[in-house]
């Protein structure tokens, strides 16, 4: 338990503590994280902090007191629509972030389902397998089931294996541009054709694209059809708080026309407080995400988020080249733009993450099949070579046979075999195990993860996987866990 303190605390000493705390946080401003932040130059942060501070204390519920905001998310959604296509029909709305763009987007499709097709009784969604787990998360909380189809060998959709999946249950289906793993696109304008085929609604995420993609094509880059310009796209997702280069978290959620939109409000008229009334899950919104985003389109303009997509591509162009001319590495599929997978055939990639981790680099792992996830920034530009000499060490360093490494790999074959056998305590032991090989004492962020991510890669029992992450999850907000760091 930790109680209020007795007596408020002066704010320069409030405001030490809190500089003291993120001292541990990643170094972001030096460009040394490949995702989660998106940062620009110093004068677009100090336009971002003034115009979020001078909305700070309103509240996008009621936007008859804040005309502004209304405003605001009025010319944020219209100026989105534009870049994406839409015409005078098409509508939409701010959200938190990708994730609640997402969710909404998959209970548009419940209750549009529920109104024109009410002998649905167990709706579905096909989506291939590289679709973001937001969804998943919305088949949890709406009642949606998921149907997940294996992409192909180049990471796409598989537009043939997605439409066998279709049944008579199915009322979504689901394309990324680009997906986030490998940033390739689906075939947009092939699943669109399916969608039609089937009277089905389909739903573009292009959380992580809706504001690059455009731009890269005007610059030349090949861009494939993906937006409301292809017909029987009916929603689609771009986020703000990524190349759009606003305040976390933003997103933009956009529907072809307003009868399809209105499945996604909720309304309550017989509460005793008055007509209760929300377009998104949020009640309370921040007036300042709405400010900032509005201001930072205003700032930038096409001129500048053309310069910006002109600076990421010719840094991923350069990246893209030290890195597959390094033995043993190779880019996971063909990217669309600067977002890449790291993978190798003769390489233990996390192991090449963990060398990195050690020269101050952030880079998220991943799984089927293991590589490392690069989202280049602007900031990117002026580390890439750096970043690209410290992989080549990284990779070097990864090739020499050491005792941890043997013990490890022994470890892993004893794991695959005794995981069908153990229950998950033991399992839990058995991670245990393989964090302190890797050199990591109790409730420390792993500065190897090497062995953790592959034992857990090849748990036959996945269950067992999702218990030990709900673990986690719950140690976030634990005082004691905080306190062994």
């Amino acid at each position: 338990m930790l109680p209020l303190p007795s007596r408020g605390i002066p704010p320069d000493q409030v405001l030490a503590r809190m500089r003291s705390a993120k001292e541990r946080d990643v170094r972001w401003q030096e460009g040394r994280v490949w995702g989660l932040v998106y940062p620009v130059d110093d004068d677009l942060e100090r336009l971002l902090r003034e115009a979020y501070a001078m909305f700070i204390t309103s509240n996008a519920l009621n936007p008859m007191a804040f005309p502004s905001l209304k405003r605001f998310e009025a010319e944020v959604v219209a100026m989105t629509a534009h870049l994406l296509g839409g015409d005078e029909e098409t509508v939409g709305n701010l959200t938190s972030g990708g994730t609640e763009s997402l969710l909404m987007a998959v209970k548009t499709a419940r209750d549009w389902a529920r109104a024109h097709r009410p002998h649905i009784t167990a709706p579905e969604m096909v989506l291939p397998a590289s679709a973001h787990p937001a969804f998943e998360k919305a088949s949890h909380y709406f009642g949606v089931r998921s149907v997940r189809v294996p992409v192909d060998d180049a990471f796409r959709a598989d537009v043939e294996a997605m439409r066998a999946a279709i049944t008579p249950n199915t009322i979504l289906l689901v394309g990324s541009a680009p997906s986030y793993p490998q940033g390739v696109m689906d075939p947009i304008p092939e699943l669109a054709a399916v969608a039609r085929e089937h009277d089905l609604l389909f739903h573009v995420d292009a959380c992580l694209g809706g504001f690059f993609l455009p731009f890269a094509r005007r610059l030349g880059y090949p861009v494939p059809d993906f937006d409301f310009t292809v017909d029987g796209v009916t929603s689609l997702s771009a986020d703000l708080h990524k190349f759009g280069y606003t305040t976390k978290g933003a997103s933009v959620i956009l529907y072809r026309n307003r009868e399809l939109r209105r499945h996604q409000f909720f309304v309550y008229t017989d509460w005793s407080g008055g007509v209760y009334a929300s377009p998104t899950m949020a009640g309370s919104r921040p007036g300042g995400t709405i400010a900032a985003a509005w201001a930072v389109m205003h700032y930038l303009g096409e001129e500048g988020y053309l310069r910006l997509a002109k600076q990421v591509m010719e840094t991923t162009a350069r990246l893209r080249a030290g890195i597959e001319g390094l033995d043993g590495l190779r880019i996971l599929g063909d990217p669309v733009m600067g977002v890449l997978a790291i993978g190798s055939d003769a390489l233990n990639v996390y192991e090449v993450a963990d060398e990195l981790t050690l020269r101050g680099w952030h880079l998220e792992r991943q799984q089927f099949p293991p590589s490392l996830h690069l989202t280049v920034s602007p900031a990117h530009a002026a580390v890439a070579d750096r970043f690209l000499d410290d992989l080549a060490a990284a990779v070097e360093r990864a090739r020499r046979p050491s005792l941890p490494k043997l013990a490890n790999a022994l470890l892993l074959n004893v794991a695959r075999w005794m995981a069908r056998l153990l229950p998950a305590e033991w399992m839990s032991r058995i991670t245990a195990r393989s964090a302190a090989l890797a050199g990591v004492r109790g409730g420390e962020t792993p500065q190897r993860s090497a062995a953790m991510y592959g034992m857990l890669a090849t748990l036959p029992n996945r269950g067992d996987l999702h218990e030990l992450v709900l673990d986690i999850l719950d140690q976030f907000t634990s005082l004691e866990a905080q306190e062994k760091r």
